[in-house]
């Protein structure tokens, strides 16, 4: 399973591990196999390991570690760890409001997919979504697993503000904004989970290789979570369940 694997020095103190050329679950899968088996015996000079969508970025400190010594350590756990059963993944329940005014795009998003707008949300909070990474800014989730039917373009004109919490979609893409932040998805919710805090320990909620899942709402059950989240009495339920 590991003919696909390519390895390239990335600058003078890492390497990157690059599996085949697309974005699925299964490459991810692999991704993260390796990643838990370097970290379960990290080889000297490891200092930081990066998955993104289909390949691995492994930091090293080269007085402590060659190039051609990891790579190879590399490749091996590659093939190892690809024949390795996966486990139970953690999936992280997140409460979403579709109603106004935390849902401005929900309409176009119907329109552009011919639905209703209760079946984007039937559709957006029935999907089992993989956080293939964090970036954008501090906690933001790339989700993979959107449903090609409720998939939509970016707006044309970006906002210069968006609520934290908002749930966007942007082509086959959906994520969440942990802050306040400028942006250009179709905003069709809002979440009260609070995703990111530096005063907590790790500040960010989710991690890549998690899983999460949308749960309906209503205006005011988002008001009383987002009062109970802001003074820490409530987090979104995150537990460890069989491959969504």
């Amino acid at each position: 399973m590991s003919d696909s694997l390519t390895v390239h020095p990335y600058g003078e103190t890492a390497l990157t591990a690059v599996f085949g050329d697309g974005i699925s679950e299964d490459l991810y899968r692999r991704i993260r196999a390796l990643t838990s088996a370097l970290e379960a015996d990290p080889p000297r000079g490891l200092s930081e390991l990066i998955p993104a969508y289909n390949s691995l970025l492994v930091v090293y400190d080269p007085r402590e570690a060659a190039y051609e010594d990891l790579a190879v350590i590399v490749r091996d756990r590659a093939a190892r760890s690809a024949e390795l059963a996966p486990g139970p993944s953690r999936v992280a329940r997140i409460p979403v409001c579709y109603e106004p005014p935390h849902a401005p795009d929900l309409e176009d998003v119907a329109r552009h997919a011919g639905l209703s707008p209760e079946e984007v949300v039937s559709i957006h909070s029935a999907g089992a979504y993989l956080v293939y990474m964090l970036g954008f800014t501090p906690g933001f989730p790339y989700l993979g697993g959107l449903d090609d039917r409720i998939a939509a373009p970016r707006r044309a004109t970006p906002r210069t503000r968006i609520p934290a919490g908002s749930v966007g979609i942007a082509d086959r893409q959906t994520g969440i904004y942990p802050q306040a932040s400028p942006g250009g998805w179709n905003l069709i919710g809002r979440t009260p989970a609070i995703l990111f805090d530096p005063a907590r320990t790790p500040p960010a909620l989710l991690a890549a290789g998690m899983y999460i899942r949308f749960t309906p709402i209503s205006a005011a059950e988002f008001e009383d979570l987002s009062e109970a989240a802001a003074s820490d009495r409530w987090r979104p339920e995150i537990a460890e369940e069989d491959r969504p």
